[in-house]
């Protein structure tokens, strides 16, 4: 049994496969009935509209229709593309069992729990037939699929086989009127459209199903008496021929197969049954393990079976319907009806050979498997599952071509998989002991070689050497030498191909391709949704194979695609150019002609054989989306630009690209708003002004265009701005250009014109412009501003631009292959806008079209230029020479040769970063992140916020910023750490660090300065900024290594020394806590005049609380210091004296100064020795096991308890 899909759900209580389409509908328990794509394993649909469970479902055969029938007694017909129930039939008095359409007319048939059988008409919706004669549940009926008969089963223990000519011969309208006469005589006088044929009678208890043969007189039924019973029938009289026993629960369900000679039944005994419907005998059983099973149902076209059980269904086969074949040059071998036949490509000729030995045993999937062919020895090796895997061994005779009729006795033998592996040697896969037999054509064992891992098939890998499947791998063994060649981890492999010069193979999984070398090393992986079925290489290289429903190709990179869809599974043997040669499930070989352009297109693309790729643009129909795309996402934007009619994704592709002069084309076809906005902004990348200037024309973007004319020079067109802007009474615009101008006079008769007296009145003034500031201060009279005092004025004029007009120089590169052959016409380069940079203003803006014309009619505007010219040239009278015209130089014919663009060098902060692994330096080169993974390897750093300003100026410490000229960028440039003038412009030293040891030491300086003044969160801020610091240190030897290590446990001792008295100061009321904190602080490893300090709080806070045993153990300490400072040596002697007196403590503290012990950096407990802790990778703090994976409290940096390998902080220490 092979198991195509399985669902989970409810019970599952009717089943029905759609004629064409992948699909299954379910009814369950529930009520809901579920549509799945069987193929795809995906649910399509669901329709919930039935109350209750749903016990019968059918597909109509050639309409988008399903019927069901449940518990609700309600007959409700679907439209499954349009996703509803059309309408509901009613006439039923209880649940309804089964539904079923009739193959040919417009009719249901339906059986009830009401003891009755209705037909229904499902386009006049009526109920045209009531089938009486039950007397108990009627469990199924069901049409007879040619002739005019219906077969029903029912718990009083009987089939009945209904005839329904009358109705059939009623509703075929009859075009006699004497028939018409008798029909009408006999529907007014009680006529009946269906009697009972036979009434079958044989099962002791109630029946289940009865179904009849697809094809032959017979009828197989299932009842709650456990035996399946076959009956046959002729025109008179009905009979049983057998009893089929075996099941030993109620049998539910019993169906003929529509394509093989055997009955499928299944059971509540949790079993499906398979029986030989001659021989009578069971062929094969299937258990499930709690389900039991309640429905099957068989497709109509092909070879597949469902069963409905408790919890889902399953869609499965009987037999793997694959023919065993095997290619050797330019034949075919296969196996078809039992015999081996040849197929020559070459001649497209096909020869029965030899027969093949039937299997002995009944039971199913015993035929051939796999083949493996000898071409000099003439020998065929045919596998089979047979006895457990067997072998047999076939001569084919030289003569034997064309008769094919002798059977010879094979060579037979036991094996999971068996191949030919030499000329005359073949190799034997034995399980059981996992190792190969290699034997001659006797069948005698030549060597055996034991396999290095569990195998459970073989395939052939060239002479001598074999590919052995194992569960998750694939391992390539030499049979010769016994090793392994190479490995490639790979899901169950199901099926090897090799290409034609054993260089490349491909391994075919259920659901994937492996393409790997012959090495075994691997190339790429394909994924499919739906069953992989075969596959072979063809001349170029490109593996093409089929699924359930395609043909397609992969190509050595791993791009994929359709070539063609199938109608039925393929299972692909040769190709030949654009030729296919398929073996169908029915043994027939069929030639598919493909087209391999697209395929052939991608590869030469891949395969940089341009010259190829340009012949197939020109010759063939190469277009689509997906290959636009395609180009598109493989950086080949220019050559999608051949492809394409669609002036829209033309335009797109050009600017993608960089096709300026393409672009401007697809624009001025289009000729929108939008696209000539952004074909301005592509230009301007690319500083081509003329197009620039011409798409803001376009846009009539006035704004824009002023700003373009000052920055590229262009002041004559900026002075006709103003006018325009004048014209269009754009005031604003008007003001902008004559500020861009520098024309103040402008400006002054702007404001003027607006009314905006005292500002034209200061702008006069201000530049010097006398006459005219007396003239607006008279119109002004009183109001006149006054200019501020003391201010000096500057000229405010527009700077010259660095460039002044025209395009920025381009390099002369050699073109593309595809733009200098594809092109129709090569144009010269400034062809494409000459229009753009000598366009006629008049027309480019529409003036004409300006409305509200304030200033007198445009045409003055433009005959006053006209005038001002005659004017400039009517002083000088000069003739017209007739010169030959001047022929524009272009850039090609300044320059002789082609200039070659310079490779970039790599930055410098890509050096610094390749051989490091000093975060420091990664930080340095701006690679924080690479910083940050090197902190959490070498440290355990996961707190990277403290870290955050550091970062940032140890990587603005090492480089330093030039200014370039105004419109270009700032330049960085990286700064080595110990330069010289001597050394090597090409050799990089690493970057300068902004942070040093020498810092460290003064801050460490300062941090015990503040301690000892007792500002004591001053110096926790010192000591935790050297933790945060030392991270990104680079020091040069291995003593200052060993010195920076030194400092962390200095420091580290003083942060949670200072954390524990700034604890026990805020804790006022817990004088228990108090003592012990302060007694803590006092085994922190501190400088002596620290230690000192310490010791001498802790004293005086126990002697306060009279716990006078301790304080005298911390006066002993502190006279063991030799104190410097008098008052300390006399307060601890006066202490030692009154507690000898009475040593004794008031409060037990957690405190033993015998006991050695370290103090919990988060809980401030003492950990003694022998107990278990943790430590912070990175300070090394101790902390309780609970602690594991918190953030570390005295670093605040580091993962409690994470593995790390150390800090690295100088080159010395890098191997």
């Amino acid at each position: 049994m092979l198991t195509k899909f399985e669902t989970k759900s409810n019970r599952v209580k009717g089943l029905s496969f759609h004629s064409k389409r992948p699909w299954i509908l379910a009814s369950l328990h529930s009520g809901v009935i579920q549509l799945w794509d069987y193929r795809m394993g995906t649910l399509v649909d669901r329709f919930d509209e039935h109350d209750g469970p749903v016990r019968g479902v059918h597909f109509h055969k050639s309409q988008p229709l399903f019927v069901s029938g449940g518990d609700d007694y309600k007959i409700k017909v679907w439209n499954y593309k349009l996703h509803r129930c059309l309408f509901t039939l009613l006439g039923h008095l209880d649940y309804i069992r089964t539904v079923q359409f009739h193959h040919e007319y417009p009719w249901i048939v339906s059986a009830s729990d009401d003891q009755t059988i209705r037909i229904w008409n499902w386009q006049s919706r009526t109920c045209i037939s009531v089938l009486t004669g039950h007397n108990h549940y009627v469990m199924c009926a069901s049409f007879h699929p040619k002739e005019d008969l219906i077969v029903s089963a029912s718990l009083d223990q009987t089939v009945r086989v209904w005839d329904i000519g009358a109705l059939r011969k009623k509703t075929v309208s009859p075009a006699d009127d004497i028939l018409r006469l008798s029909q009408m005589n006999t529907d007014f006088f009680g006529g009946v459209d269906a009697v009972v044929k036979y009434v079958l009678e044989g099962h002791d208890r109630g029946v289940n199903w009865a179904s009849f043969h697809p094809t032959l007189p017979l009828i197989v039924s299932g009842a709650d008496d456990r035996q399946v019973k076959i009956w046959r029938m002729n025109d008179t009289k009905a009979w049983e021929v057998d009893t089929l026993r075996g099941h030993t629960n109620n049998v539910s369900c019993v169906l003929f197969h529509a394509r093989q000679d055997i009955i499928v039944s299944n059971s509540e005994d949790k079993s499906i049954r398979i029986w030989d419907a001659t021989k009578r005998t069971s062929l094969q059983a299937f258990r499930r393990e709690h389900d039991r099973l309640w429905i099957l149902s068989v497709h109509p076209e092909i070879n597949l079976l469902a069963a409905g059980h408790d919890n889902g269904m399953i869609v499965f086969k009987l037999e793997r319907e694959r023919p065993a074949f095997s290619v050797s040059g330019d034949s075919l071998f296969y196996v078809k009806d039992r015999f081996l036949r040849v197929y020559e490509y070459s001649i497209q000729k096909d020869t029965q050979l030899i027969p093949i030995r039937r299997p002995g045993s009944n039971s199913l999937n015993q035929g051939p498997r796999t083949l493996s062919y000898s071409p000099t020895e003439n020998a065929v090796l045919v596998c089979s599952d047979m006895d457990g895997g067997s072998y047999e061994l076939y001569i084919v005779p030289k003569d034997s071509h064309g008769r094919g009729d002798t059977v010879q006795e094979a060579k037979r033998g036991s094996g999971g998989s068996a191949l030919f592996v030499a000329r005359n040697r073949f190799a034997v896969l034995e399980r059981s002991s996992n190792q190969v037999s290699v034997k001659n054509l006797k069948n005698e064992i030549v060597k055996k070689s034991i396999l290095p891992l569990a195998v459970d098939a073989i395939f052939y890998a060239g002479t001598g050497n074999l590919l052995c499947r194992a569960e998750d791998r694939v391992v390539l063994f030499d049979l010769q030498q016994r090793i392994v060649l190479g490995d490639l981890q790979t899901s169950s492999v199901r099926y090897v191909v090799w290409s034609q010069d054993m260089e490349s193979v491909a391994l075919l999984s259920k659901h994937s391709i492996v393409i790997a070398d012959k090495k075994l090393a691997h190339r790429c992986t394909l994924r499919e949704t739906i069953r992989v079925k075969s596959g072979a290489w063809d001349d170029n290289g490109v593996f093409i194979y089929t699924t359930l429903t395609h043909i397609k190709y992969c190509l050595p990179n791993g791009d994929s695609g359709i070539i063609k869809t199938l109608d039925l599974p393929m299972y692909i043997t040769k190709i030949y150019g654009s030729t296919i040669f398929c073996l169908d499930r029915d043994g027939k070989i069929r030639p598919i002609i493909i087209n391999s352009t697209e395929y052939v297109f991608k590869l030469s693309l891949q395969r940089k054989r341009y010259d190829q790729v340009m012949s197939m643009i020109r010759n063939s129909e190469l277009c689509g989306q997906a290959m636009i795309a395609y180009l598109q996402q493989k950086g080949f934007p220019q050559v999608a630009l051949y492809f394409v009619k669609d002036e829209r994704t033309r335009f797109n592709l050009a600017l993608e690209s960089g096709n300026i002069e393409k672009a401007l084309e697809s624009a001025k076809k289009i000729d929108e708003k939008d696209h000539w906005y952004r074909l301005g902004v592509e230009a301007l990348r690319q500083g081509n002004a003329g197009i620039v200037e011409y798409a803001y024309q376009r846009t009539k973007n006035f704004s824009r265009l002023s700003f373009h004319y000052l920055i590229t020079g262009n002041l004559d067109k900026l002075s006709k701005m103003v006018k325009i802007a004048e014209v269009k009474n754009d005031v604003m615009g008007q003001f902008h250009d004559s500020l861009y101008i520098g024309d103040v006079g402008e400006r002054v008769k702007i404001l003027e014109n607006a009314g905006h007296l005292p500002l034209a009145y200061l702008t006069a003034s201000a530049h010097g412009l006398h006459d005219t500031a007396e003239r607006l201060a008279a119109e002004l009279g009183e109001n006149v501003p006054s200019l501020p005092q003391g201010r000096k004025a500057s000229l405010l004029i527009p700077p010259s631009p660095v460039l002044c007009a025209g395009d920025w120089p381009l390099l002369m590169i050699s073109k593309g292959i595809f733009e200098g052959s594809l092109d129709e016409t090569v144009r010269d380069a400034h062809e494409d806008y000459e229009e753009a940079a000598v366009a006629d203003w008049g027309e480019a803006l529409d003036i004409g079209e300006v409305e509200n014309l304030q200033n007198g009619d445009i045409s003055m505007v433009l005959e006053e230029e006209n005038m001002e010219e005659e004017n400039e040239e009517g002083g000088w009278d000069l003739e017209d020479l007739d010169l030959p015209p001047e022929t524009p130089k272009t850039a090609a014919t300044a320059r002789s040769s082609v200039f070659v663009t310079p490779t970039p060098g790599m930055p410098v902060s890509q050096i610094w970063v390749q051989k490091s692994s000093l975060a420091a330096e990664h930080a340095a080169a701006g690679n924080f992140d690479t910083a940050m993974r090197l902190l959490s390897r070498q440290l355990g750093i996961r707190n990277f916020s403290p870290l955050k300003s550091l970062f940032h100026d140890i990587h603005m410490g090492s480089h330093t910023y030039l200014r370039a000229f105004s419109s270009a960028p700032v330049i960085s440039v990286a700064v080595e750490r110990g330069w010289s003038e001597s050394a090597s412009p090409n050799v990089r030293g690493p970057p300068a660090l902004v942070f040093n040891f020498s810092q460290l030491e003064n801050k460490l300086k300062v941090g015990y300065k503040a301690t000892t003044a007792g500002k004591f969160s001053e110096a926790l801020g010192q000591f935790l900024a050297i933790l945060c610091t030392i991270p990104l240190i680079v020091v040069e030897t291995r003593r200052e290594v060993d010195e920076v290590k030194e400092l962390i446990i200095i420091v580290k001792e003083y942060v949670l020394g200072l954390q524990m008295e700034l604890k026990r100061r805020e804790l006022k009321d817990n004088p228990v806590r108090q003592q012990e904190l302060a007694a803590y602080f006092t085994h922190c490893k501190l400088q002596t005049p620290h230690l000192r300090l310490a010791l001498l709080n802790a004293m005086t806070v126990c002697y306060k609380a009279q716990n006078l045993s301790t304080a005298a153990t911390f006066a002993r300490r502190l006279l063991e210091t030799n104190p410097t400072a008098e008052n300390q040596e006399k307060l601890a002697r006066q202490i030692l004296h009154v507690a000898e007196k009475n040593m004794k403590d008031a409060i037990d503290l957690n405190y033993d100064f015998r006991n050695p012990f370290v103090v919990c950096g988060a809980t401030y407990v003492p950990i003694y020795r022998g107990q278990k802790d943790i430590t912070c990778p990175y300070c090394s703090s101790h902390f309780v096991p609970s602690q594991q994976g918190q953030l570390c409290t005295v670093c605040n940096l580091a993962e409690l308890g994470s593995d790390a390998s150390g800090l690295l902080c100088s080159p010395t220490q890098i191997r």
